[in-house]
């Protein structure tokens, strides 16, 4: 008899052009590409994963970045076990933008379990994380420093978020 293996649905939210689909794409494919179309409306990808002993399979659930996209987005997020709230590092607006998306979120999963990303830390080295931290701590998140590129702390994102959408 075959054991069913568990499906969590986890989210990747945050501004348009923040790096999101690179940041699945690297996880999944093992693979960066430079220039991207932007997403329309939701993507998603799945990826199967040994964690804590068990075999998970993980739907992620890549959101489209652009305001035009939200009234679509929102029921997108329900039975979501944790979402990702991806910024750029070289944008600072993509981090005050945080807030609304966790806002967004948060109405429809209020008791969603967050990761706070900083995305393109390739492109600025020495990132002063500080204000990204204090976003995070505030909505009682983790944060992590990535690159899609070079693929630094990309793994570590994902088993983030997937030992949060264990908790549940």
């Amino acid at each position: 008899m075959a054991t069913s293996i568990p499906l969590l649905k986890i989210v990747v939210a945050g501004d348009g052009n923040v790096g999101k689909t690179s940041l699945i794409r690297q996880y999944c494919e093992g693979r960066f590409e430079q220039s991207r179309v932007a997403t329309i409306g939701v993507d998603f990808q799945t990826k199967t994963i040994e964690i804590k002993g068990h075999t998970i399979k993980l739907s992620i659930w890549d959101m489209a970045g652009q305001i035009h996209f939200q009234s679509v987005r929102t029921g997108l997020y329900r039975g979501s076990r944790t979402a990702a709230l991806v910024h750029d590092v070289t944008n600072p607006d993509s981090l005050a933008h945080l807030q609304s998306w966790y806002d967004e979120i948060t109405v429809v999963v209020p008791q969603q379990r967050f990761l706070v990303v900083g995305n393109k830390i390739d492109l600025m080295p020495n990132y002063d994380s500080s204000e990204a931290k204090r976003f995070a701590a505030s909505i009682k998140a983790p944060y992590l420093a990535t690159s899609a590129s070079s693929g630094h702390g990309v793994q570590k994102m994902f088993l983030g978020m997937a030992y949060l959408a264990l908790k549940k």
